[in-house]
């Protein structure tokens, strides 16, 4: 069994309040759960206007399954590229031993 995570740290150039950050937010997030079936929050700088930090998990069979999933997420986020910038973005994958 294989987990994947990560986040991504963004800036909101052209967001004037918090009601516009969250509608590019909540497209972000509702379009990769329904797509990728991927665990996925913002985890902080809910009050902040023009940040946001977006964390996401998944657990997988297989490496490349995963690493797929991955790849689809950062896309998503390079999609709203127009909205956003991305000032960091990491994620790792790791085994992991039930039966050590």
């Amino acid at each position: 069994m294989y987990l994947a995570y990560g986040y991504a740290k963004l800036f909101f150039p052209y967001s004037s309040s918090l009601k516009e950050k969250r509608k590019v937010i909540n497209s972000i997030i509702d379009r990769i759960r329904k797509r990728f079936n991927v665990s996925i929050s913002e985890v902080e700088h809910q009050d902040l206007w023009q940040r946001s930090t977006i964390a996401f998990s998944a657990i997988g069979s297989s490496y490349p399954e995963l690493e797929l999933i991955t790849n689809a997420v950062k896309e998503t986020f390079y999609n709203y590229a127009g909205d956003l910038e991305i000032t960091e973005l990491k994620h790792d994958i790791q085994k992991l031993d039930m039966y050590p």
